[in-house]
């Protein structure tokens, strides 16, 4: 069984269900601002990024104003969405309490807004459950390792101890950055094939397998 002491996890993509959500409101600010509506799969490639990196790397001729106006768009879209929270994956809620009951550590690391995480913490009751949780406004967005080392910090466990649990590239790359091993989730928002070039400890098809492979 391997010997980890922290588990940090992705949010959006990873534990809840809201890809589908993402690519919605950000398609329908864009249609609300005139720009070019992008992609599903464009935005799907950009979850995982902070706000303001990810509406910079689908318009990049925008100006910073444009992007505050584009970030206030698409946020007023998702809170009137979020007064339905979107689910967990399942599995998720019985393997995070099997994770907590068998002692280890546990975090968040994510892209979202440290507003928009709260809120969705209060709404599934889960305010004090994390150990530590980091977003993209109070630190550098992923891939930069800073969250994942402030996380480490925050529970004093050495990167060897730790293990992030991602469906996107930045996840990937971020824990690598950070000497953390990785753990990749095909059902998020990219194909396994990408999630593979990072070279991830295991991949995972269901939430169950890495609650199996830890012996939870």
């Amino acid at each position: 069984m391997p010997d980890y002491k922290l588990l940090v996890f992705d949010w959006d993509g990873t534990l809840c269900d809201s890809i589908g959500r993402i690519v919605e409101v950000m398609q329908s600010a864009a249609a609300d601002l005139g720009v070019p509506v992008r992609s599903d799969q464009s935005i799907k490639s950009i979850i995982g990024l902070g706000l303001p990196e990810a509406i910079q790397t689908l318009y990049p001729e925008m100006t910073q104003k444009d992007i505050e106006r584009f970030r206030q768009c698409y946020s007023d879209h998702f809170i009137m969405r979020e007064q339905e929270p979107s689910p967990f994956f399942s599995g998720v809620a019985e393997g995070l309490a099997a994770f907590r009951r068998k002692g280890y550590r546990l975090a968040v690391a994510t892209g979202k807004s440290r507003r928009g995480l709260d809120r969705v913490l209060a709404a599934k009751g889960l305010i004090d459950f994390f150990d530590v949780t980091r977003c993209a406004d109070e630190t550098a967005s992923k891939p930069d390792p800073l969250m994942l080392n402030e996380i480490l910090a925050h529970c004093d466990v050495h990167p060897s101890k730790a293990l992030m649990i991602g469906d996107a590239p930045f996840d990937l790359e971020m824990a690598r950055r950070a000497q953390i091993a990785s753990v990749a989730v095909s059902y998020g928002a990219q194909s396994i094939e990408v999630l593979r070039d990072y070279e991830p400890t295991l991949v995972i098809d269901r939430f169950e397998e890495l609650r199996v492979w830890l012996g939870a």
